[in-house]
């Protein structure tokens, strides 16, 4: 019998897991095969390989982001080989399994849940020519009929072999993403959540999950994202997988957990902050709102004051990132007091902040209270809302302009310091900052084209000329500042209008070299120049300076600024060095 195990993943980079806990489990009573596309690849050439393959049976996994396209695949697949078994199985059709059945045809029988045991007693059935009947954990069909059998035990963790040690995964482990879990279910019951739907938390063995980490970690991987819901709910559990990790990493690493950051005690972190190498580390934390009758309604116990100071400590020690989440419409949760969340939680400074909306997920306590609430939403995946009985759809549309330039100029940190000075100088919070520029954004139609990144700068400025011209002069140098220290090649051409010559450059040379000039450091600024990086650019020709070197005017002392001190008018000179060796950019601001 011929079986493969497919999914269409969101990108490249990505793999999925659940395939491989099903090929270790069925194994090796049985052999399955993993293909893995993404869901921009036609749907004609997915057919197409899968048909080559002669399959006799096909799991697909299935998301909310690649249900669509894997519906077609099975349609169009069913076409072409109808002697095929086709099951689905994963979290977006394990709450409506009959409405899957019922909507593509092509579907044989659908996973309810955890899958690996279930997955199995599909394969002994079809090997012995045997029905469905008995194997706990599906709906099915028989002709025109759609049966549904009895729910499944869930499995003892500790007994499923590792999904992580084929050889075929091997030459991607340094490129892709590896998916890594140490437990199952949530100890929370938010009620717009898939884990709020089963009870309790269920562990793998953890001197296993350390062998396996430890096995992908000296075979390359570089990326490890672990998939467990609130990966710091045991303590113990969680201090010793960090220690582990720690002990045992590459460098050049990154390992991202899902974290409850209330929950999280500071000896932790202090641990952490103490012996955690920089970067290895990246916590993702789901705040989704600090309005405390929303997170009642939605059964959500947070205390944002301690997960606040949990999350001040985490960015005071400078070894980790922090990505944290929010919603936007959920229950009573209006604009105005959406724009409190999101202030709450910009004050913190998060390396990453994600506005999200709400989607109605199949088997959620909140989609089940759709009507209460008054939620009209998509009908289709994702499922997002598009209005409630506090937040109209214009005020959805307005949060969205939020969402756009929130990614594009503060999540990609292209200009630190110019959004800092927006936020603090010149609006009154910085969602009125976003909101205002998003507005602006969307009025001049660029959501609907596409940019480069000095498109960015050029179209913040045109913003910044038309809605505050007052502070036009500083930010100009706080956009020169942010674009040129980021770059990590001399840029071919710059942006701003008025640059400084070829000539006035090589006199200011002349100056620096004379040492006629006064030297502003930066504060805790790791990438601005040694003295020893300085006496290297003064020593180049002119024609090598002119080539990795650059100097800009700004109009105020970026090192002032830097330390939020008063900002002043004041002419200063940034000199930037794009080292051709080490593809790194170091800078120095200076007066005359």
């Amino acid at each position: 019998m011929k079986i493969i195990g497919t999914t269409l993943n969101a990108k490249y980079i990505h793999t999925n897991l659940a395939l491989r806990f099903l090929k270790a489990y069925v194994a090796p009573q049985y052999q399955l095969d993993i293909v893995e596309f993404t869901i921009k690849d036609p749907i004609l050439h997915i057919v197409s390989d899968l048909f080559s393959r002669d399959p006799d049976v096909i799991g697909f996994s299935c998301y909310i982001w690649n249900i669509e396209e894997t519906k077609k695949v099975a349609a169009l697949l069913k076409k072409v080989k109808p002697t095929c078994t086709i099951v689905f199985g994963g979290p977006e059709v394990s709450y409506n399994p009959v409405d899957c059945l019922k909507s593509t045809p092509a579907v044989d029988a659908v996973v309810v849940g955890e899958g690996e045991a279930t997955f199995k007693e599909i394969l002994d059935r079809l090997k012995a020519g045997m029905p469905f009947d008995a194997v706990s954990g599906i709906v099915y069909r028989t002709e025109e009929q759609i049966h549904q059998t009895a729910p499944r035990a869930k499995l003892d963790l500790k007994t499923i072999q590792s999904p992580y040690r084929f050889t075929e995964d091997l030459p991607n482990l340094p490129n892709r993403i590896a998916y890594f879990e140490t437990s199952r279910g949530c100890p929370f019951n938010c009620q717009f959540c898939l884990s709020s739907i089963e009870v309790g938390v269920r562990y793998f063995d953890r001197e296993q999950a350390k062998a396996d980490l430890f096995y992908l970690i000296e075979n390359g991987a570089k990326t490890i994202k672990f998939m467990d819901r609130t990966f710091n709910i045991s303590r113990s559990y969680a201090m010793d997988i960090f220690a582990f990790l720690i002990e045992h990493h590459r460098p050049g690493m990154s390992i991202q957990f899902e974290i409850t950051g209330d929950i999280m005690r500071p000896e932790v972190i202090e641990y952490l902050n103490e012996h955690a190498p920089q970067g290895l580390f990246r916590f993702e934390i789901g705040v989704q709102s600090t309005n405390d009758n929303t997170n009642l309604l939605v059964e959500r116990k947070q205390n944002f004051e301690k997960l606040a100071s949990i999350v001040t400590m985490i960015k005071e020690g400078g070894k980790i990132d922090q990505h944290l989440d929010l919603i936007a419409g959920l229950p009573e949760e209006d604009y105005d007091s959406f724009r409190k969340t999101f202030n709450d939680v910009f004050a913190l400074r998060p390396e990453e902040l994600q506005l999200g909306f709400l989607k109605m997920l199949h088997g959620t306590g909140l989609t089940h209270d759709a009507e209460k609430y008054g939620y009209q939403f998509m009908d289709y995946p994702p499922y997002e809302i598009v209005s409630n009985d506090r937040m109209p759809f214009d005020d959805v549309v307005r949060i969205k302009q939020v969402e756009d330039v929130l990614e594009k100029y503060w999540n990609d940190h292209r200009m630190d310091l110019t959004v800092e000075y927006l936020v603090r100088y010149v609006y009154n919070s910085p969602f009125d900052f976003f909101q205002a520029f998003g507005t602006y954004w969307e009025a001049c139609g660029w959501s609907r084209i596409g940019h480069q990144l000095a498109d960015l700068y050029v179209r913040l400025s045109e913003f910044i000329q038309t809605i505050a011209p007052a502070h036009h002069e500083v930010l100009l140098s706080l956009m020169k500042y942010d674009f040129l220290t980021r770059q990590t090649y001399k840029p071919r051409s710059l942006w701003w209008k008025e640059q400084i010559s070829v000539k006035e450059r090589l006199t200011l040379f002349e100056q620096l070299r004379s040492e006629k000039v006064q030297f502003a450091y930066l504060e805790n600024d790791q990438h601005q120049m040694s003295v020893d990086t300085i006496r290297q650019v003064l020593a180049m020709t002119d024609r090598e300076l002119l080539k990795h070197v650059t100097i800009e005017r700004l109009s105020i002392d970026i090192s002032k600024f830097n330390m939020m001190h008063q900002v002043s008018l004041r002419e200063t000179f940034l000199l930037v060095f794009f080292d051709p060796k080490t593809r790194k950019t170091t800078y120095q601001c200076f007066s005359v």
